[in-house]
């Protein structure tokens, strides 16, 4: 092992005083900015429950079918005491909150700052900004009671591994995981059956931590009936266990 050591020099022992200083500053500005936004969200977020987390496309219209559905959903959940929490901008994720909004709950947007499709929409009692997107995720995870997932691209596809590897690694607590649109999502499933569960990839139970669920009264169901059997909320243990997630 010796002999193949290699040398990372440390910021301490840049011997460039300006470029270290330069540096430095830089990398101590960042971190800073991180920490300013896990302490808003906690700040603002830790007193919010229950919630449903909804993911879903920014490029979907409000005349789309998913749009419709998700907002009507949202509306139900709260009417029924769930806060519902989405990602701020356009599409889905307006849906999700204008339901909310126009519900009897709050309406949290996540916005995140981004160069194309992302704007805040309107419809949010409680609005946080944030840079980083793996602090956002974090808020996402953290504070729902369950998650709800309309069609969508790559950011829908990113929020929903993060949510499925933290509840299949015990980060985070099991909590309803629905997919919304068997048009959609079954093709995804059954690759997942066909390739990741045949390669020994993935156990059958990761795959069934999801359900692909259509009907807006049997989501309302999935997520009710599971809270039945429990209360909304982490337990203390499963708040130490969130504290490194």
């Amino acid at each position: 092992m010796e002999e193949n050591a290699k040398n990372v020099q440390k910021l301490h022992e840049i011997t460039d005083v300006n470029y270290a200083t330069i540096l430095k500053a830089r990398e101590s500005w960042s971190m800073f900015s991180i920490m300013s936004e896990f302490i808003e969200s906690t700040e603002r977020l830790s007193e919010i429950n229950p919630a449903v987390t909804i993911f879903g496309s920014a490029r979907v219209h409000p005349d789309n079918p998913y749009y419709i559905q998700c907002m009507e959903l949202s509306r139900r959940l709260s009417d029924a005491g769930f806060a519902v929490i989405s990602g701020g901008g356009p599409g889905i994720m307006a849906a999700a909150n204008r339901g909310a909004y126009e519900g009897k709950s709050l309406s949290v947007g996540l916005n995140i700052e981004l160069p194309e499709e992302q704007a805040p929409n309107r419809w949010q009692n409680v609005s946080l900004n944030f840079r980083h997107f793996f602090a956002r995720k974090v808020a996402f995870a953290k504070y729902a009671d369950a998650f709800v997932l309309f069609p969508g691209g790559f950011g829908t596809l990113d929020e929903m591994s993060e949510v499925l590897t933290l509840i299949q690694t015990g980060k985070s607590r099991r909590i309803p995981v629905i997919l919304v649109g068997s048009k959609f999502w079954k093709g995804f499933i059954d690759w997942m059956y066909e390739s990741l569960l045949a390669e020994g990839m993935l156990n059958r139970e990761d795959i069934e931590l999801m359900q692909i669920i259509d009907e807006t009264d049997k989501v309302l169901e999935a997520i009710f009936s599971f809270y039945e059997k429990r209360s909304t909320g982490p337990s203390e243990e499963e708040r130490q266990k969130m504290l490194y997630l």
